[in-house]
This record gives structure tokens, sequence and C-alpha cells, in this order.
């Protein structure tokens, strides 16, 4: 998903980069991967904390069996 950005620096007046310039479109997949990354980390934390936990497949059969779906 994440390909290599289009970008300028900002250069202060050291001489230093202090800035960066990255199209909108860059951008706003930036912000979307880091979104997907912190809800994966989120479910992952919430699976480990969570006692009895039972995926979405798991909980489905369990109704199959008891003929509720």
């Amino acid at each position: 998903m994440i390909h290599e950005l289009k970008h300028q620096y900002i250069i202060d007046d050291n001489g230093k980069k202090s800035a960066i310039i990255i199209d909108i479109k860059d951008y706003n997949d930036l912000l979307s991967y880091i979104e997907d990354i912190e809800d994966a980390k989120d479910l992952l934390q919430a699976e480990q904390e969570v006692e009895g936990f039972v995926t979405y497949e798991e909980f489905r059969e369990k109704l199959r069996k008891e003929g509720r779906i």
C-alpha cells in the first residue's frame, strides 16, 4: 500500500531540513494507513486482555449448533 512518496524539503536559514511537503493524496493515504495499523493494534490488545474471547467464526458456529441461526 505504501509507495515511494513524492516530497520536497523546507530548509531553514541554517541549511537544515525543517519540514517536508508531500502530495495531499499521499498525506491522506498515510493517515488511512496509520488508522488501519492503530485499529489492528487495538484489536490485538483487546483479544489479549479479554478472557473468553471468541472469533466471529466460533461465535457463528456456536449459534448454528444451538439452532439459533
